[in-house]
């Protein structure tokens, strides 16, 4: 029983000096004391995190005010407001960057709501693709219309100002685009001009160390050392730790003390001229007749003259008095006198166009071009459309433009392709091309004076239309279904010809002559369309079925 009472007592004291243990801090001042510097820290740390949320519900807040209001605007004319070419690059780097960014910082702590509606809709968001093309196209434009940097940032283009502007980030990453393509020379022209309105004071995430960076080793593979050892120095003066620049100095003054000695020639300064768009030479590409087609799509160098005028005409035209027409004959216009090219007018009403376009959105797919290697489709950077192939069941409407297009040319349909919609984006062109299959090059036509664009182009492709089995593209006859406000021509290189889109009209043109052999001077383009949003559709009529219609001629170019 002692021993009872002993072990009991024992039990208890220790219970309760495990409790004055455990809760000895209460019974302390000076531990008490020490809990009021702990609660401190927990406020101020509680502080910190209803910052950090005020601070994140802040950015959401005005993420969505001025997603608000731009969606305003870009929904209540979606062409329009995609005609703007800075528009269409701004949309494609919200949605691939920007909305990813926003994705993040609500995932901070995680919203359930948000991310399952992102989750949904990124399927449908452009990726990292759809942005460096867009921002390719935007170079592209600066390219063939001659636009400095300024220019696009500041949404000054050709007849029209606009507020849709590129900040010194979105300059920045323009920039990083092409230098990640190796493409140094607009990589020199963006961080050129992410430099310049980072200097003007505009606020930016990017630093001018990491400007400067870019920038400096881009004019040095343009070959301008001196300019590329100023901008280095700089880089060093803001940044002495940087990893890269003081190697990078040491190496270009060392090769530029080498270059001087070697040309015997004495250090010259680098010139304070600030870099603009004729400073550099761009470098030669795949396509011979590049500046040629640049220029007519700028509206330079056209071949028409008075004495070419003169031999143009405008006509009502009946088809060789086909039936439907006789009553309405329509009113035609010569282009170009050789080869001859037709512009017919009214040929599509409005009802007409957007009932094609209705037909055609769903469909739409990047458009293709045949391997000239293989003749299979695949897509190619010289050619930036979406394309649809519409049939004549598809729609009453669809018929009718066909029956149209067969009584204006007296040329069947029947063996013709499908209509084909394209629609062109930002940047959209077709650069120079035949819309004829040529002929594996015979070695016999060079000794007879062949053209050299013909040899560069005649080479190594089968004859793509084979397996139709309907003969090749004699003609080519385009609808343009959308006026364009800037750019977008169809210009033709080999004769100095361009062709505006006006919406409602139809130009014609055959690409063989009635022997069937290729009318060479055909090659043409689509110009990128710089303002707008260009509409077309084409109907290739081909060989077969045109025996009687288009009797064979007696020469070669007849």
């Amino acid at each position: 029983m002692g021993k009872f009472l002993f072990f009991t007592s024992w039990v208890l004291l220790s219970c309760f000096c495990c409790r004055t243990i455990k809760g000895e801090i209460f019974t302390s001042i000076s531990q008490m004391t020490d809990l009021i510097y702990t609660e401190k820290e927990l406020v101020q740390s509680l502080r910190e995190y209803i910052k950090a949320e005020e601070s994140k519900l802040t950015a959401v807040k005005s993420w969505a005010k001025k997603l608000d209001a731009l969606t305003r605007v870009s929904t209540s004319d979606p062409e329009g407001y995609l005609a703007h070419p800075v528009n269409a690059y701004k949309l494609m780097k919200r949605l691939n960057t920007e909305w990813s960014e926003l994705e993040s910082l609500v995932l901070q702590n995680p919203s359930d709501g948000f991310v399952s509606n992102m989750s949904v809709h990124r399927q449908y968001f452009p990726d990292e693709e759809d942005e460096t093309g867009a921002a390719k196209a935007l170079m592209r434009l600066q390219d063939t219309y001659q636009l400095d940097s300024e220019a696009f940032s500041r949404g000054k283009l050709p007849g029209m100002h606009s507020n849709a502007v590129l900040t010194v980030d979105d300059c920045f990453d323009m920039g990083k685009t092409a230098y990640n393509d190796a493409d140094y020379y607009h990589a020199v022209l963006w961080m050129q001009q992410s430099l310049k309105q980072l200097d003007g004071g505009e606020e930016a995430v990017v630093s001018k160390a990491e400007i400067l960076d870019y920038l400096s080793y881009s004019v040095y593979q343009m070959g301008d050392l001196p300019r590329a050892i100023e901008l280095t120095r700089r880089l060093v003066a803001i940044d002495s730790s940087h990893q890269r620049a003081g190697g990078n100095l040491r190496y270009f003054e060392k090769l530029l003390f080498k270059q001087l000695q070697e040309s015997n020639q004495s250090y010259q300064p680098a010139s304070e001229e600030p870099i603009h768009l004729g400073t550099y030479s761009r470098p030669k590409d795949h396509l011979p007749e590049r500046e040629t087609y640049e220029a007519l799509c700028r509206g330079e160098g056209l071949q028409m003259n008075e004495a070419r005028r003169s031999r143009l005409f405008c006509r009502y035209h009946d088809g060789r008095r086909n039936p439907r027409l006789l009553l309405k004959p329509l009113k035609e216009e010569d282009e170009w006198d050789s080869p001859h090219i037709v512009r017919y007018l009214n040929i599509l009403a409005d009802e007409e166009i957007a009932k094609i376009k209705e037909l055609a959105k769903p469909r739409l797919a990047r458009a293709t071009v045949r391997d000239p290697k293989t003749g299979v489709l695949t897509t190619a950077n010289y050619r930036v459309s979406k394309s649809a192939w519409l049939e004549a069941e598809d729609d009453p409407v669809i018929a009718r433009v066909n029956q149209r297009i067969e009584d204006i040319t007296g040329l069947t349909v029947d063996t013709a392709e499908l209509l084909q919609v394209a629609n062109y984006g930002v940047g959209g062109q077709y650069e120079p091309h035949y819309d004829f299959s040529r002929r594996p090059f015979d070695s016999n036509l060079k000794v007879d004076g062949n053209r050299l664009a013909t040899f560069l182009n005649y080479k190594d492709e089968p004859d793509a239309f084979k397996r139709l089995g309907t003969g090749n593209r004699v003609a080519t006859f385009l609808n343009y279904m959308s006026d364009v406000e800037a750019g977008g021509a169809t210009v033709f290189p080999d004769f100095g010809a361009a062709i505006w889109p006006r919406k409602g009209t139809a130009v014609f043109w055959y690409n063989l002559f009635k022997s069937g052999e290729g009318d060479y001077r055909t090659r043409h383009a689509a110009c990128p369309v710089l303002v707008g949003s260009k509409w077309v559709s084409n109907k290739w009529i081909h060989e077969r079925g045109q025996e009687f219609r288009r009797p064979c001629g007696l020469t070669e170019v007849d």
